[in-house]
């Protein structure tokens, strides 16, 4: 089974994403590893990315589709796979489905997470983390106990430059543009189109995916 994780910056995909190929016993691809692990193993699509994130050019569609591909063709069979992170915009999701063709296989369901953008702007440009432990904490949901200080280890916390209310808009809006027509184009196929509120707590959002997996899909607690 292929599942395709849609959702805004700050929904919670990537928690949500783990979480739920952990329980399940999934695959989870997101591009980010796997790109990664492209460039560690060397590889020849490995080598092309490379060569275009040293000159801070975009990794072409081809590059991220072949490694998918790549990815995709190693797995054992059964199971189900989640792709967190990719397609982002229709080309990708057209190249996608020329793929699974080939390897007998088709994307059965779209999830998609959703929330607010005062909430999103909130859960990114709130975002704070130290520098020396790594604890990770939100100025307006999950603040430290003293202002700029890791409860931890007391270390000064540090906020990304990209995490600013401004830049988040921003991100909001490419997303809104190249990734949420994705959803009409999944619209016009044979995939399963799921809808899940994200603003509530981290349980709460897994419940309601196990959820709507179960009932939509055929999902059981193991997986099949």
């Amino acid at each position: 089974m292929i599942l395709v994780l849609l959702g805004p910056p700050g929904v919670g995909k990537g928690t949500q994403g783990e979480m739920l190929a952990e329980d399940l016993g999934w695959h989870r691809l997101a591009t980010g590893d796997v790109l990664r692990a492209a460039r560690r193993e060397g590889t020849r699509l490995g080598r092309e990315a490379q060569r275009y994130m040293d000159r801070g050019d975009l990794v072409p569609d081809e590059i991220i589709v072949g490694m998918v591909r790549e990815r995709l063709e190693r797995l054992e069979s059964g199971g189900g796979v989640i792709l967190d992170g990719f397609p982002r915009t229709v080309p990708q999701a057209e190249a996608l489905d020329e793929v699974l063709g080939e390897l007998g296989s088709g994307v059965d369901g779209v999830l998609e997470l959703t929330a607010p953008d005062e909430v999103l702007v909130k859960r990114i440009s709130g975002r704070r983390s130290c520098a020396e432990c790594g604890k990770l904490y939100n100025t307006y949901f999950d603040p430290p106990e003293v202002d700029g200080r890791c409860d931890a280890c007391g270390s000064s916390l540090t906020h990304r430059d990209d995490d600013d209310a401004e830049t988040v808009a921003h991100r909001l809006d490419v997303y809104r543009a190249q990734t949420e027509p994705l959803v009409d184009f999944y619209r016009g196929t044979a995939a399963e189109l799921i809808r899940v509120d994200g603003d509530r707590s981290m349980s709460d959002v897994q419940g309601a995916i196990r959820s709507a997996l179960q009932q939509r899909l055929g999902v059981d607690g193991d997986g099949q």
